[in-house]
């Protein structure tokens, strides 16, 4: 059967499913450069605007993960991965993927940059002196085999139609599709080739999705995806309305990550970890607790071990911002909120983030978060600490938090971490 790329456009404009020939033919045309960019924007537009249904948005799934090549990784351990969908001080991925390789899974965790107030995996640990990012598909495979986890950059084979389709969506006001969000996740996930997947579905005003009913939308669709392609998937629903732990940055939240793993560390930042390692674990049918293993320092050793064989030196100093400045309390009483959104786009405005995939950041920049809320505060008090290499960009990050924390009388109503779990 021959197609066009206005035939489908029109199928989408008017409110019919495509069919999997069509959806098929679409992005491998696309991913080749037979269907421009304009064609593809049209399309993109109306499937934001009219949706795709379960088996549509699987089937355009599986078209991109065949655009590219798929990794078959051939080690002697249950392979299980996570992806998060990015929030404030969300440094998860360190202290989680050598805790699980230490229970005894592979851990294949191909994370990406940050930008705008998100932070970006691979930032966070370029921050570590001769850490690199860049491996070959071998590399990876004998590090799994070796360590049990690597964390680095995709491969440019990987999902290549995703890649062109991301960059178009940020262009044309369709990043908010849940089907092309849902599509865009799972298409690299599955072409990783790991067996199951826990997806952290942040909520909240530090999010990508602020409210939770698009929360439990966008993670129904990724856990939907992962079931018709054989995974054994789940999603917690998490919360992002506060910044997750007290560093947010690059360094600062490499150093928070480590004091996780030699057994302290926020607990929120604890939290998360061990729920997470705990879901991974029974997707790959391993018995054992996380907690235990992380109490034992094991979890620190594979850390170790990890950054070493992607030439990095864990015992080095991290990079420090060489300017600080102090955010204070306004007066006495309890910090009452503490804006997930504002701290991110300070952190990012002082360098720790960026505008443009290609403008670089800084190590040492980011927010420390000496106060969170519920905590009892004095007038004159440090509430945040900002580091920067560019004293020029403080007073846009304290515009950014102006209104972004609150001091009062009444101590907040705590909202649990973890909000709910969805499961296929």
């Amino acid at each position: 059967m021959t197609h066009t790329a206005v035939d489908v456009i029109r199928a989408k404009r008017d409110g019919h499913r495509l069919s999997d020939a069509q959806v098929d033919w679409v992005v491998d045309a696309y991913t080749r450069g037979l269907v421009a960019d304009e064609q593809m924007s049209a399309l993109a537009m109306a499937i934001y605007l009219n949706g795709m249904d379960d088996a549509e948005t699987a089937r355009w799934t599986r078209a991109m993960v065949r655009s590219g090549e798929k990794l078959e990784l051939d080690v002697d351990r249950p392979a299980v991965d996570k992806h998060s969908t990015g929030g404030v001080g969300d440094k998860i991925t360190l202290p989680l993927a050598p805790l699980v390789a230490a229970c005894g899974a592979a851990v294949p965790q191909l994370s990406g940059r940050g930008l705008g107030h998100t932070g970006g995996t691979l930032d966070k640990l370029e921050s570590i002196p001769g850490w690199r990012a860049r491996l070959s598909v071998a590399e990876v495979t004998a590090q799994l085999r070796d360590v049990g986890a690597v964390v680095c950059a995709a491969t440019e084979g990987l999902a290549p139609a995703d890649r062109k389709l991301y960059a178009l969506r940020d262009v044309t006001g369709t990043v908010e599709s849940v089907p092309l969000i849902a599509s865009s996740i799972m298409s690299k996930k599955i072409a990783e080739g790991a067996d199951a997947l826990v997806l952290d579905v942040k909520v909240g005003s530090g999010a990508f999705m602020k409210d939770e009913a698009r929360a439990r939308e966008l993670a129904r669709a990724l856990v939907s995806i992962g079931v018709e392609h054989g995974l054994r998937v789940s999603a917690l629903l998490t919360d992002m309305s506060v910044p997750l732990g007290r560093a947010v940055g690059n360094a600062v939240e490499v150093a928070e990550s480590v004091d996780v793993l030699r057994g302290g560390g926020p607990a929120d930042v604890v939290e998360l970890t061990l729920a997470l390692a705990a879901e991974m674990l029974a997707h790959a049918g391993i018995g054992v607790d996380p907690a235990a293993v992380l109490a034992s320092g094991a979890a620190y050793e594979t850390w170790a071990r990890m950054i070493r064989a992607q030439g990095g030196d864990p015992d080095a100093p991290l990079p420090v911002g060489k300017h600080k400045h102090v955010v204070e309390a306004p007066e006495d009483g309890v910090l009452v909120s503490l804006d997930a959104y504002a701290v991110g786009v300070a952190a990012w405005r002082l360098g720790a983030g960026r505008a443009r995939k290609e403008d670089p950041v800084q190590a040492g920049a980011g927010v420390l978060c000496l106060a969170k809320p519920g905590d009892r505060v004095a007038k004159g008090q440090p509430l945040l600490e900002l580091r920067t290499d560019t004293p020029d960009a403080v007073p846009g990050a304290l515009a950014a938090l102006r209104g972004g924390y609150a001091v009062g009388d009444t101590a907040p109503v705590g909202r649990p971490l973890v909000i709910d779990t969805v499961r296929g």
